[in-house]
Parts: C-alpha cells; structure tokens; sequence
C-alpha cells in the first residue's frame, strides 16, 4: 500500500490503522528510523508491518519494537533480522516530553505510519491512551450515524 501524496513529497509505505480504533491518539511526533541499506531497500518495495508495533524510551533514547521489516529479496549477509529493536531519532526535548508522557498512567508509543520524504524512512509516533471496549462501541455507532446522514442528504441532493 503506496500512498504518494505530491503536495507535501510524502509517499506512506505503511499505516497502522488498528491503533485509531484501539487507542485515542492525543500527540504525534516525526521521527527518523536507524536502518541498515537492506533494510530501507525492503521498506521501498513496501515490505514493512506495523501491526503490534510499539515504542519505548531506555537511557534516554527511543526503540520501536515488533516492527517487522521483511528481509531484502537481492539481500546478502547484510540482512537483519526482520524483529530487531530499531532506534529513533528525536530531538532530547521531544524525549524529555514522550518520557513524561509514558510516567504517567495508560498512556504508550505507538507507530502511526511509516513514510518517505525527501528520499529517507520517517516514523510518525502516536501518544496514546487506551481505549475501552465502550468507547470503541461508541466511535463505530457515531462513524455509522455520520455515514447514514452523509447518505440522506446525497439522496436528497439527487431529487
């Protein structure tokens, strides 16, 4: 999945569209991704799974974690493994806020999207809280709701 938006020269390799549904997203953050050659020439041909994906701060400096970037197909022994915890790059006053942010209660690093601009790898990193199961309840019937008043008024529009 390939989205390239010429506008901003963003194209988005990968979303994480289960964590909207499971979490309320209150910050985002751009962050670069330390990667071995093979490794973005994989995430170029869109090989790249967010899903279970997270994020941590040890010492002072961020990992992703259970980001699964396939091994490269035209690899050698330069092919890591597709698991590894990866560093990000961030700024260490975006740490020192993301590390208060994960003190306190419920809230956790989760990857968004996965993008190139301007030729390198970009992670966008989502503060989240967990939602309930009622919550989540509630966002469906207010999307199907919106999507029932969108459809009335198209029909009206047509007669």
């Amino acid at each position: 999945m390939l989205i390239f938006l010429a506008s901003e020269g963003i194209k988005i390799i990968a979303q994480n569209r289960k964590a909207r549904h499971d979490y309320f997203i209150e910050e985002t953050y751009e962050a670069g991704i330390v990667l071995s050659g093979t490794e973005v020439k994989s995430i170029r041909q869109g090989r790249i799974n967010l899903k279970d994906s997270y994020a941590d701060i040890r010492q002072g400096e961020v990992y992703v974690h259970n980001m699964h970037i396939s091994p490269y197909e035209k690899g050698n022994i330069n092919n890591r493994d597709p698991m590894r915890s990866r560093k990000l790059l961030l700024h260490k006053r975006e740490i020192n806020k993301l590390t208060g942010y994960i003190q306190q209660k419920g809230y956790s690093l989760i990857p968004l999207q996965v993008y190139l601009t301007r030729g390198l790898v970009k992670i966008r990193l989502g503060v989240a809280r967990g939602k309930k199961l009622y919550d989540k309840r509630a966002d469906i019937a207010k999307r199907d709701a919106m999507r029932n008043m969108e459809r009335a008024l198209r029909e009206r529009q047509k007669a």
